[in-house]
């Protein structure tokens, strides 16, 4: 993972070889610069996830699955990108086997929200 970089190119099919990770881990940090935190995810089913401190969006690689969020339930396929605010309980649910996601957090501890952004 970099900082100090003041322009990336993070190639996907590298990141992938990057999955799973020495612990098993199912999904890699590529990328940090200030608060902007990038992954790339391929999330394992079940995956109850925590509400995160910061604002998050997913971009969907590929795959296709729900993501359940507030309540609501909402299909996503590739292509599409997911907002949730910081705090936010969601996790996706009904995904395919081959679900990839680029995940990146951003924002201060409490999303932008928080800041009246």
């Amino acid at each position: 993972m970099t900082s100090s970089a003041r322009s990336h190119v993070i190639h996907l099919a590298d990141a992938r070889k990057r999955i799973p990770g020495p612990a098993g881990e199912h999904a890699v940090g590529l990328f940090q610069c200030g608060t902007l935190d990038v992954a790339l995810s391929i999330p394992i089913t079940p995956k109850q996830q925590s509400p995160h401190t910061q604002d998050e969006i997913y971009v969907i690689v590929s795959g296709r699955g729900v993501l359940f969020h507030d309540q609501k339930r909402d299909a996503f396929e590739a292509g599409d990108l997911l907002f949730v605010a910081a705090g936010v309980e969601h996790q996706f649910v009904e995904q395919s086997a081959d679900l990839t996601v680029w995940r990146v957090f951003y924002g201060p501890a409490g999303g932008e929200a928080a800041r009246g952004v």
